[in-house]
């Protein structure tokens, strides 16, 4: 008999990895398993819990074995094709909130969406906005309208790159994004999580600017008067995103940091 308690302890992985990958395979809550910890598990749930856990030894991402991430209080549905939400993309959506008022009709927009959790979370948290959010990936807009669909959010989905998905001549009181910023040489694109997320919203391939220079220089032409652009970056780039920024002609850049105290989020305003 192979009890979830053995199930737990012979993982061979922290006991919170553990017991998330057990909670998917059988179905159970955390309280369930606690109270049903000496039982025997099903066949199916020892088989399904095992595989699971081997390929987390592998090195797989916990939230791509269990299907979903929280974010900003919410559980987003995330699958191989998409980015793994961080608390550092949190930082954005307050930005954002902190800089428009929620009660007014704003138009936003999310390009890069991936999963839709900016998006979806700035509908939901900011409902007088009408919420836009564009990605190139088929699979990741997949994703992105099944969680906006599952937590009830309004948004508009277009396929595309950058400003080319957009309606023709629609301008926007914010402009946001996470786009791919790891530059192409950068080691940790061999380690960790980023091994198995899509290479193409991690890295451009390049420097780690060429997605931040379009977005930034195709702002202003997108941004109505007074509207902000406010992007994430990485912790050693905010030099370079504030000179873009206020190459394209944007007003009252700055760089806001995160947890951690590092340099994460820059926007600036199109003048009135």
């Amino acid at each position: 008999m192979t009890s979830y308690d053995d199930l737990l302890r012979d993982a061979g992985l922290p006991r919170l990895e553990a017991r998330l990958l057990l909670e998917t395979a059988s179905g159970l809550t955390r309280a369930q398993l606690i109270a049903r910890g000496d039982e025997a598990a099903p066949d199916r749930v020892v088989a399904a819990f095992q595989t699971m856990a081997g390929a987390r030894r592998r090195g797989e991402p916990v939230a791509y074995l269990v299907g979903a991430r929280e974010f900003f209080g919410r559980t987003f549905r995330v699958a191989p094709g998409v980015l793994i939400p961080r608390p550092e993309t949190e930082h954005l959506v307050e930005a954002a909130l902190a800089r428009l008022p929620r009660e007014r009709a704003c138009r936003a927009v999310d390009l890069g969406t991936g999963s839709g959790i900016v998006a979806v979370t700035l509908a939901l948290e900011a409902p007088a906005w009408t919420v836009d959010a564009a990605d190139i990936s088929a699979d990741a807009l997949a994703i992105a309208r099944d969680n906006a669909d599952r937590l009830g959010a309004p948004v508009r989905f277009h396929r595309g790159s950058w400003y080319d998905a957009l309606p023709a001549g629609e301008r926007y009181d914010l402009i946001a994004s996470n786009p791919p910023y790891i530059a192409a040489g950068d080691r940790h694109l061999g380690q960790g999580d980023l091994r198995f997320e899509p290479r193409g919203a991690l890295t451009d391939e390049a420097d780690g600017l060429a997605c931040l220079r379009e977005l930034a220089a195709g702002a202003p032409g997108r941004l109505a008067p007074g509207g902000w652009l406010i992007v994430e970056h990485g912790y050693d780039q905010a030099g370079a995103v504030r000179a873009l920024f206020a190459a394209a002609g944007l007003a009252r850049v700055e760089t806001l940091v995160d947890l951690a105290g590092l340099d994460r989020i820059t926007l600036g305003q199109r003048p009135c």
